[in-house]
């Protein structure tokens, strides 16, 4: 692809380096996108994290995307207000995702009842159980087990071992990785007269709405009662969990190992970072952002960054941090202080 039809697929200016003489050629042939540090000629590379940016004086790359106000660069750059973004889709440029052809693998069992949409790839020892629903343009791949009764819809893509449990609902255009399981009953258990732990039936769904994926070997687990709901566009990573009974809000993030307890309540465009936990029956604001490893027991305002356990304002976790380094050093000015002077 011709340097000049990437800038105008990714919706960027190409911007000559200092020093060259001649105009960019934007015929020069783009064959792939890599890392600033691995990219060579006839690659195109990005920077979008201002410490990283040393490293334009050094890359072989053809050309780099970079923001707008990025300061002048030896290196033919293709200018975007997102470079983040722009990378993003310049991978898609370049890379052929494997294509299923729609068909049926003979290893597959569908129940009769099941209704499959137009261009359905159905691969090999799915399962689709009785009165499930999926839309047209669906891919299944080895080993997907859809329970009895679901609702999908269209576009669906399951990847291998993914489950879709009984009743659950999903919408348009849902990923699902591998081993990902929606609608595992919720952890709900009653103590007894004897001291055992009763089961409570979960008698409820989960819900997904459109453009919502789930990352390998999540959970999100069906309600007590009613339902557990991913709203639009919501994003869930790897060895999340969602409790029963949870909404997570449209274009919400949860990274890699974040935990919701059981009625948890994320607005929309909450970003939890990796290993955040949220204790049961709070509600998380709007924008809320949650960094690594912070422990969050309570509810949290619209808008707020926090950190640390029990969670509080970042900035302030921040000067809490700062000064527990200094607890050795402070501990030891007290006591000093409370020798009694030398006569």
């Amino acid at each position: 692809m011709k340097l000049s039809e990437v800038a105008h697929r990714l919706h960027a200016r190409l911007v000559a380096g200092e020093g060259q003489s001649q105009p960019v050629d934007g015929e020069v042939d783009i064959t792939a996108v890599a890392g600033i540090e691995q990219a060579g000629p006839g690659e195109i590379t990005f920077i979008a994290n201002p410490k990283y940016a040393s490293a334009i004086s050094t890359t072989r790359a053809t050309a780099v995307i970079v923001a707008e106000d990025f300061p002048p660069a030896q290196i033919t750059t293709l200018r975007t207000s997102n470079p983040r973004l722009a990378f993003a889709r310049s991978v898609e440029l370049f890379y052929q995702r494997p294509v299923y052809s729609p068909g049926l693998h003979p290893t597959a069992v569908i129940d009769p009842s099941a209704k499959l949409g137009r261009g359905a790839s159905i691969g090999p020892c799915v399962i689709i159980d009785a009165d499930v629903e999926i839309g047209d343009g669906c891919v299944l791949l080895p080993h997907v087990v859809i329970y009895r009764g679901a609702r999908i819809g269209h576009r669906f893509f399951a990847h291998s071992h993914a489950v879709v449990r009984e009743y659950c609902q999903i919408g348009d255009d849902v990923t699902l990785q591998n081993g990902a399981v929606i609608g595992a009953d919720g952890f709900g258990f009653s103590k007894d007269d004897e001291g055992g732990w009763q089961k409570i039936v979960q008698s409820g769904i989960v819900a997904l709405e459109d453009r919502v994926e789930v990352q390998a070997l999540a959970c999100v687990d069906r309600a007590s009662i009613g339902e557990t709901r991913v709203k639009r566009g919501a994003k869930i990573d790897n060895l999340v969990q969602v409790g029963h009974g949870s909404v997570v809000g449209e274009n919400s993030m949860l990274c890699a190992q974040a935990g919701l307890a059981g009625s948890t309540t994320l607005g929309k465009d909450v970003i939890l970072a990796g290993q955040v936990g949220v204790a049961g029956h709070c509600h998380i604001g709007d924008g809320v952002v949650a960094t690594a490893q912070t422990g969050i027991p309570h509810d949290v305002a619209a808008g707020q960054m926090v950190s640390g356990y029990p969670a509080i304002e970042n900035r302030r976790w921040l000067r809490c941090v700062a000064m527990f380094n200094k607890l050795p050093e402070l501990g030891k000015a007290v006591r000093k202080s409370r020798e009694p002077a030398n006569p």
